[in-house]
């Protein structure tokens, strides 16, 4: 039977514990407003650029370029983007049973991967799975230099026709509470149909530009362009996404932990009771014997 000596050292461990957790949570709590900040600064650059890279190719008759090329999906690339730490819940395992998942939706094809963060690097390399280049450490500050360097390898292995399609799977920000797990396509860039619209979308693509160059010419600067920015808009919302998950994730261990120590001294408490009560009847019996 457990000791009030154990009792005590288990209480002060819980309590070191849940000293750590709270600490992870504040500092969590400041990294996301950060990163929260740069991912929703983001968002509205990359829907404009969308919307005037669409409105680009509505006015081109048959537009030719590289990265419109469609072939049938034989190699597939994807950017898996997982955390670099654990210690945010289920965050790093819904992302990988996430890609997993579409893996198994392409059976028979040939599946390369670029993976973004050690836990997706880590976990992907025990599935075996074939990588055409790898980044980490890249999520708790993430730069636009790194972003372009992988869009410039994601662009180069499709304009070489080494893969034929391109996706993402990722975490986008949505609040601290609710991930929403996201399996975009990058490339080949396609031409949103306008059922898929609002009214308000279909009239702002119909805007007439005047271009100073043609409008080839200016698909060659907009497209990559467009994959530079949609990688960055990835990397900021995973890195947003996995700083509330560890956020979530240490405000749930700090309270479980008052809810251990909540019980660990209650049960202390019995435990000295029964012990003083004890140690009472003892007295009490051995005046009574010598009465």
């Amino acid at each position: 039977m457990a000791t009030l000596l154990d009792f005590r050292r288990r209480i002060r461990s819980v309590k070191n514990t849940q000293q750590i957790t709270r600490a992870m949570k504040f500092v969590s709590a400041a990294r996301l407003r950060r990163a929260q900040e740069a991912a929703l600064a983001a968002r509205p650059y990359a829907k404009e650029l969308v919307r005037v890279l669409r409105s680009t190719m509505a006015r081109i008759e048959s537009p030719q370029h590289p990265l419109l090329a469609k072939r049938p999906e034989e190699k597939i690339l994807v950017l898996v983007l997982a955390g670099e730490r654990g210690l945010a819940g289920a965050f790093n395992t819904n992302i990988l049973k996430e890609a997993v998942k579409f893996f198994r939706s392409r059976q028979g094809k040939k599946i390369v991967v670029i993976p973004v963060g050690k836990k997706s690097r880590d976990a992907l390399r025990k599935a075996g799975v074939e990588f055409a280049g790898e980044y980490v450490n890249v999520l708790a500050r993430v730069d636009f230099g790194v972003a372009r360097e992988i869009a410039t390898l994601i662009t180069s292995l499709y304009a070489e026709q080494k893969v034929d399609a391109v996706y993402a799977v990722f975490s986008e920000f949505k609040n601290v509470i609710a991930p929403n797990l996201v399996t975009e396509k990058l490339l080949p860039v396609e031409k949103i149909e306008e059922s898929e619209e609002t009214q308000a979308e279909v009239a702002s693509s119909q805007i007439d530009y005047i271009y100073e160059q043609p409008e080839e010419q200016i698909l060659d600067r907009l497209l990559p362009r467009y994959v530079e920015t949609q990688v960055l808009r990835t990397l900021l919302e995973s890195s947003a996404a996995e700083h509330a998950a560890r956020m979530t994730a240490m405000e749930a261990a700090t309270n479980n932990a008052g809810d251990v120590i909540e019980a660990l001294t209650l049960h202390m408490n019995k435990v000295r009771q029964a012990a003083i009560t004890k140690e009472i009847i003892e007295i009490v019996s051995g005046a009574s014997s010598t009465a």
